[in-house]
């Protein structure tokens, strides 16, 4: 079922393919369970297909972790003043 690696380290074919297609909805448990059977059995026996999926899976971890943090108070307040001064600008604009 596994397809060779492509000159770009990639691996190709129909099951790669729709395997790659769908990895995001696979990693958020937004797909079928069907479809998310036949993901899961060609990521076991594709190495590339694995690596890929072991690779998104951190990245969509770190992006979680990151972003359960809170900014400090000074940078919060800071971005919150920068925002309301464009919003002032832009409404300057167009009342001009």
């Amino acid at each position: 079922m596994s397809a060779e690696p492509t000159a770009t380290g990639g691996c190709d074919g129909p099951d790669c393919s729709k395997a790659l297609e769908n990895l995001y909805l696979f990693l958020d448990s937004e797909i079928d369970g069907a479809s998310c059977e036949e993901i899961q059995a060609h990521i076991d026996d594709c190495s590339q297909c694995l690596t890929e999926y072991d690779l998104e899976r951190l990245v969509k971890a770190l992006v979680h972790r990151s972003c359960s943090e809170v900014a400090p108070e000074p940078l919060r307040d800071k971005v919150l003043l920068s925002i309301r001064a464009v919003q002032v600008q832009i409404t300057e604009y167009r009342t001009s």
